[in-house]
């Protein structure tokens, strides 16, 4: 039950279906209870639905930050950052004790050489030796890269194509949300057909389209394929996060974030923690304080951003499916 302080009255009892984050639990147990069973690339299997919303009122400091199993949102927070520069090879989120996308180069690794490698041992490799890091490190041009530098070609005299300036829809939004807020266009997009071949996962979260009501920026998120599980609890914290950073450079509050799932699904490897999970109820209402506001979108550091009132329940570990 949430408690919450009335100016007149004594504090009203609510009940827990109130708690923002039961729609993200009820989800859960909807895909658990009637989501279609369906093979998937990974071969493990998954529980599925076609399509849903979530809405989380941003206002006030408010996060998408779940209380039911520890988030650990500053690994979360060092990957958006890693995002806004446009960087593909793990090394610098290795070095920052970020592993959150280590199982890809690991896989291609073993799957190319042929070397039985733990992934720790890979992992060490990458953090102790650059030039192993800069062949067998790098995603490919995933998320950030289609962020910050779009590719584009422009046609030469002699007939072929050459790469031109890459686009970086980010700064671009930041700039139009500022000097054309009405716009219908305030898009990032990470679905770049003509690349996908080369990432070592096409974006799930791939469009982000931003919305001004008044003084308030709101963000719609579309993301193709979620895993609830494990990935859905990071995609509403970075998603959220972006939002607020946009509307701390574009002098906005913030305002609610939309999220919006494709194949939205739960593996069946990760029943432990589904069945632990629907047994919690959430509690309190953390916040997100933003503590210096920097020049540029770009320029944000981890220690820009403090968490109060998290007090969450133990995590609870399931594998990636990779």
């Amino acid at each position: 039950m949430a408690t919450l302080e009335s100016p007149t009255t004594l504090p009203i009892t609510l009940p827990a279906a109130d708690h923002p984050e039961q729609q993200y639990l009820a989800l859960m147990r909807d895909i658990w209870e009637n989501g279609s069973q369906r093979a998937d690339r990974t071969g493990i299997g998954t529980r599925s639905i076609a399509g849903t919303v979530l809405r989380y009122d941003l206002g006030g400091g408010a996060m998408p930050l779940l209380t039911t199993k520890r988030v650990y949102w500053k690994t979360a927070t060092r990957e958006m950052l890693w995002f806004l520069t446009g960087d593909t090879n793990i090394r610098p989120l290795v070095l920052q004790g970020v592993n959150i996308w280590n199982e890809w180069p690991h896989a291609a690794y073993v799957r190319e050489t042929g070397e039985d490698i733990t992934l720790d041992a890979f992992i060490h490799r990458i953090a102790e030796d650059e030039a192993f890091a800069l062949r067998w490190g790098d995603l490919g041009p995933v998320y950030g890269k289609q962020w910050v530098d779009w590719p584009t070609y422009r046609y030469r005299a002699d007939g072929l194509y050459e790469r031109g300036p890459g686009i970086n829809q980010v700064a671009q939004v930041v700039d139009s949300l500022k000097t054309n807020p009405g716009s219908r266009r305030h898009i990032i997009e990470g679905w770049n057909v003509a690349e996908l071949d080369r990432m070592a996962l096409p974006p799930c979260h791939k469009t982000y389209q931003f919305h001004v009501a008044g003084n308030k920026l709101n963000c719609l998120l579309y993301q193709r394929s979620c895993d609830v599980a494990l990935g859905l609890p990071f995609n509403l914290w970075s998603a959220a996060l972006l939002t607020r950073m946009m509307a701390d450079q574009t002098g906005l509050e913030p305002g609610e974030l939309v999220w919006m799932g494709g194949d939205v699904h739960l593996y069946l490897n990760h029943a432990h923690l589904i069945e632990e999970q629907l047994t919690r109820q959430p509690q309190g209402h953390p916040v997100l304080e933003i503590t210096r506001k920097p020049e540029t979108i770009f320029d944000y550091r981890i220690e820009d951003f403090v968490v109060h009132d998290y007090a969450p329940m133990p995590p609870i570990k399931a594998p990636v499916a990779v």
